[in-house]
C-alpha cells in the first residue's frame, strides 16, 4: 500500500507512545479527600467506600505522615460527627472536628502539607440541607452568612484554601470579603462552581451523615440537563473572586469540564466523587474490570477534558501502587 502517512508508526512501542502522549498526569494534580471526626484513636472504615475511613485528628496526623511519603501533599478535609442543629452552630465552632484537625496538622507538618477544607453545613444541620431552612425553603443569604463564618473559622485554624460546596448564590464574594476583612487575603478559594444534583453522591451520604431528612437538593444544586448554566455559574464565581473553579461530579460531566476550560483562565478542578469511586471498587472486587487500568483511564479522561486538578479517593492507591 502506498500510504503517505501511517499513524501506527507512533504507536510502535511504549517509549514512542509516551513521547508523543498528548495528555500527561502527575502526582501534583491529585488532591486526596479525607473525613475527620471528633475523638482519638479512631480509624473507622466507611462501608460504602472501600479503603476510605473516618479518622480522629490524631489518626489523621499519623496517616498524613504516611501519605506525604507517597507524594500526597494536598488534602481536602470534611468534618463528620459534630453536633447537629437547625442553624449548623458546630460548623463554625473552633473546637469542632475540622479546626481541631487543622491545628494539629499544621503543628506537625507546617507548609509541607497543603490543607483544603470543604465549606458546607449539610453535615452539621439536623435536616441535612446545605443551608438554613424556612419550612421547605433553603434561605440563601442567611446560609451564606453561616458559610462565611465557617470559612473564617477554618482559616483561623490553619486552612490554606477553603472550598465552598453549598451552591448558594453570592457565597464566593461574601466569603472573599469576610476573609479579606479579617486579615486572610492570602487564603485561596476553590469554588464548587458547577455542582450538579447528582445520584453519584450516594456513598458520600454514609461518609458524611448528610442525607436530607426531607426533600432534595435540586433547589440549589444544578440540574444535570443544563450545560450553558454551568458556565454562567462558574463565571459568576470567577467574578466574585474564586481562585479555582471545580466541576462535580467528574466522570459524567467531561463535556462540562472541557467547556469550562475554554471559558476561563483560572485552574479547573474536578471531583471524582464517591459514587464513581465505589462503582470502580465494586466492579474490581467482582473481577469485572482491571482496577489499575480503569482508574488511570478515568484520571486521563479528566485531564484530557481539561482538568488541572483531580480530587479523587483513588489518590492513595495510585501513588502507593505505582499506577501513575
Amino acid at each position: 500500500m502506498n500510504l503517505p502517512y501511517r499513524p501506527r508508526r507512533l504507536r510502535t512501542n511504549a517509549i514512542v507512545r509516551n513521547m508523543v502522549a498528548e495528555t500527561r498526569l502527575s502526582a501534583n494534580m491529585l488532591v486526596y479527600p479525607c473525613f475527620v471526626c471528633k475523638g482519638s484513636g479512631i480509624q473507622h472504615p466507611i462501608q460504602a467506600m472501600p479503603g476510605v475511613y473516618h479518622f480522629s485528628p490524631d489518626e489523621l496526623v499519623r496517616h498524613a505522615e504516611q501519605w506525604l511519603k507517597l507524594g500526597i501533599n494536598k488534602l481536602l478535609i470534611f468534618g463528620t460527627g459534630d453536633a447537629k442543629s437547625d442553624m449548623a452552630l458546630s460548623s463554625h465552632d473552633h473546637n469542632s472536628s475540622v479546626p481541631t484537625a487543622l491545628r494539629r496538622l499544621k503543628a506537625e507538618f507546617a507548609n509541607d502539607l497543603y490543607l483544603m477544607t470543604d465549606v458546607c453545613v449539610c453535615a452539621y444541620t439536623t435536616h441535612g440541607h446545605c443551608g438554613v431552612l424556612a419550612g421547605s425553603l433553603v434561605l440563601n443569604d442567611e446560609s451564606v452568612d453561616i458559610l462565611s463564618q465557617m470559612a473564617l473559622t477554618h482559616a483561623e485554624a490553619g486552612a490554606d484554601m477553603v472550598a465552598p460546596s453549598d451552591m448558594m448564590d453570592g457565597r464566593i464574594g461574601y466569603i472573599r470579603n469576610t476573609l479579606d476583612e479579617n486579615g486572610f487575603s492570602n487564603i485561596a478559594i476553590m469554588s464548587y462552581a458547577v455542582k450538579y444534583a447528582s445520584a453519584y453522591y450516594g456513598p458520600f451520604r454514609e461518609a458524611a451523615d448528610s442525607s436530607p431528612q426531607s426533600g432534595d437538593r435540586k433547589g440549589y444544586q444544578m440540574d444535570f440537563r443544563n450545560a450553558r448554566e454551568s458556565l454562567r455559574e462558574a463565571l459568576l464565581d470567577e467574578q466574585e473572586g474564586a481562585d479555582i473553579l471545580m466541576v462535580k461530579p467528574a466522570l459524567a460531566y467531561l463535556d462540562i469540564i472541557h467547556q469550562l476550560k475554554q471559558q476561563t483562565n483560572l485552574p479547573v478542578a474536578c471531583y471524582n466523587v464517591s459514587g464513581e469511586y465505589s462503582m470502580v471498587k465494586a466492579a474490581a472486587q467482582a473481577k469485572l474490570v482491571d482496577e489499575p487500568r480503569i482508574v488511570m483511564e478515568n484520571m486521563t479522561a479528566f485531564a484530557r477534558a481539561g482538568a488541572d486538578i483531580i480530587i479523587t479517593y483513588h489518590a492513595k492507591d495510585i501513588l502507593q501502587n505505582g499506577w501513575l
